[in-house]
């Protein structure tokens, strides 16, 4: 009989498919038979009947093991613990009036069990698999595969993987082809460190992993392609944070023949498509635009936050002869003053005040001052600052007619070089926003910023750099005197913000051979180094390049915005750290002498940390 009964659970096993998910069952399905299958979410003894929450990816479904139904399964439930893989075999009930659960969409029925077989055993949880667990993310990353039993987790992926089927569908209907370009590749300056892979058949040579497809898809359009997309792996080895990782996924595409004004309105549809699609809200177009120049004169940054309605106002002429030795001083250094106004309503403390200096400190300004409009027009008594009594009536009316300034407002200044100005207001800005409730939480603010500089001083190297990199075109008005004066040209490149997140980056391409190689000499490129690193594309243009341009969007970040998570990690499936390690692998790990041999390379160990 024991082998009769073993036989039958095997058979069970392999011979029996469920017949429904955790989420499926309802009333309609009262009297029939079930076949569930899943995770032991809970189990719970009452006085001898026990009962069971099953979980699998689509939701819980409660099972009921009876001993006056079933003896031989309810003796076998009393084993089942946390996280045991089961699968379960019996008739669907009511649940009795008072034990119906109507958070769940199985919540009026429930499965009275005739039979189970246990698939596999579990281990005490290091956490439990719920929801809200307040659990340490380090731990959470070193036993990832449970956590990615966590409904809001799973969740995150489902949408992640519809938005990837929504945007293949979007571009094939476009008429763009779908192409993957190489992993091991030829390493060249894109503005982070490359990943190396050394050659073990080329003693000395080394692959890159690619930082983006930039130059693969360029010579897709000179192929003739004309447009081009790939869902593609990309590596940076820069320093991390919450929003970066050392391998990533973006959205690459390229089109022929193209403006920027189409490439924006063809971006457009997709985007709001996607949250049309997936989120259920329409999002107005088109987009809003705004000029470099404007997003780093009005909010200090070049990724705006549109949902916050404060700006930013230069001052810088008003101090031109101020008592007040530091404004004075920035205005004679030619540095930037600029000011930032909290509205009337807001309650600032004087200790909120006092400590938006060390605040601002992290990003390298000096200090932080700060005024108090208590009465407007008395300009003695009713502006309370320590600077207030250096500054003059003349530059006192002055701040009111530029700040528009009224009883109740808050003046907050900084004075430094223009950068350290925009980096510390713009972060003061954002702070005190949430802190004060004016940032629009609900609203999705998508912006392009467009007309960004076309390249940037390297004050270390003593050199010119791109602001985007080397293969952005420089915009019409820019090329007569692209090359006297750098510092004033603007390239045909933009980005698209979305809540002050930069969601993507592109540009139109040079598509012209010589300017390609005047542009990498006005880099301070050799010729040489032209030829031994961008050789091959310059050739490449020379063969009736068409004009082209694309973008590129950061899949990961789209993804997390979209599914409300605050960190790339809660997107990606087997994230790494901060620090560029993976919890779960304990990767990067160290690999046997011989293998570095077979690479002709020796390896010097440093201590971490």
């Amino acid at each position: 009989m024991q082998k009769s009964e073993s036989s039958s659970r095997k058979s069970f096993v392999f011979d029996l498919q469920r017949t429904h998910h955790n989420s499926q069952l309802r009333t309609t399905d009262i009297g029939k038979e079930a076949i569930l299958m899943g995770w032991v979410q809970n189990r719970r003894d009452h006085g001898g009947v026990i009962f069971v929450d099953l979980r699998d990816r689509h939701g819980i479904s409660q099972i009921v093991f009876d001993p006056q139904h079933h003896r031989e399964s309810h003796a076998l439930a009393d084993q089942i613990r946390p996280e045991f893989c089961i699968a379960v075999q019996g008739k669907v009930r009511a649940r009795p009036e008072g034990m119906k659960n109507s958070k769940l969409a199985t919540g009026d029925v429930e499965v009275v069990v005739e039979r189970m077989e246990i698939f596999s055993k579990s281990q005490t949880p290091p956490f439990p698999i719920e929801e809200e667990a307040s659990t340490n993310e380090m731990l959470r990353m070193e036993y990832r595969y449970l956590d990615l039993r966590r409904t809001k987790i799973r969740r995150a992926f489902e949408l992640r993987s519809k938005l990837n089927h929504l945007i293949r569908n979007f571009l094939i209907e476009k008429n763009f082809i779908e192409v993957e370009t190489p992993l091991l590749t030829k390493s060249t300056p894109e503005g982070a460190r490359d990943y190396l892979v050394p050659s073990r058949l080329y003693g000395g040579h080394a692959y890159a992993l690619p930082q983006s497809p930039q130059l693969f898809k360029q010579l897709l359009m000179v192929g003739g392609f004309e447009r081009y997309f790939q869902i593609a792996r990309c590596f940076r080895d820069e320093d991390l944070r919450l929003d970066r990782q050392p391998d990533f996924t973006q959205l690459d595409l390229e089109m022929s023949f193209v403006s920027q004004d189409q490439i924006f309105a063809m971006m457009e549809d997709l985007w709001t498509l996607s949250w049309k699609d997936l989120l259920g809200i329409e999002i107005p177009k088109p987009f809003f635009r705004m000029s470099y120049a404007d997003a780093i004169e009005d909010y200090g940054t070049d990724k705006p936050d549109l949902r916050l309605d404060w700006k930013l106002k230069t001052v810088t002429d008003i101090f031109s002869e101020s008592q007040f030795k530091v404004f004075r001083e920035a205005h004679d250094r030619k540095h930037k003053i600029q000011v930032l106004k909290i509205p009337q309503e807001s309650k600032l403390s004087r200790k909120d005040l006092d400590d938006l200096t060390p605040f601002a400190k992290a990003f390298g300004a000096k200090g932080i001052a700060w005024i108090k409009i208590n009465q407007l027009e008395d300009y003695d008594q009713g502006w309370q600052s320590p600077i207030s009594k250096f500054l003059s009536s003349h530059e006192k009316k002055a701040l009111t007619d530029r700040t528009d300034l009224k009883t109740g407002d808050i003046l907050i200044f900084c004075a430094d070089s223009p950068s350290i100005v925009s980096a510390s207001l713009s972060a003061i800005r954002l702070e005190l926003g949430r802190k004060l409730g004016a940032l629009r939480t609900q609203d999705w603010a998508f912006v392009w910023v467009v007309d960004f500089p076309m390249f940037q001083w390297n004050e270390d190297s003593k050199r010119w750099v791109s602001e985007h990199h080397p293969f952005t075109s420089p915009k019409p008005e820019s090329l007569s005197n692209l090359f006297e004066k750098p510092d004033q040209a603007l390239s045909n490149s933009y980005d698209l913000v979305l809540n002050g997140m930069e969601m993507g980056s592109g540009s139109i391409r040079i598509h012209q051979a010589e300017l390609q190689h005047k542009i990498f000499q006005l880099l301070q490129l050799s010729d040489q180094e032209i030829q031994e690193k961008f050789g091959f594309f310059i050739q490449a243009l020379q063969f009736g390049a068409p004009p082209h341009g694309g973008i590129a969007f950061g899949l990961d970040r789209w993804a997390m915005i979209m599914a409300g998570g605050q960190s790339l990690r809660d997107v990606i499936a087997f994230p790494k750290t901060q620090s560029g390690q993976c919890p779960l692998t304990k990767a990067p790990s160290e690999v046997p002498s011989s293998q570095w041999a077979e690479l002709n390379l020796k390896v010097q160990k440093v201590p971490h940390g």
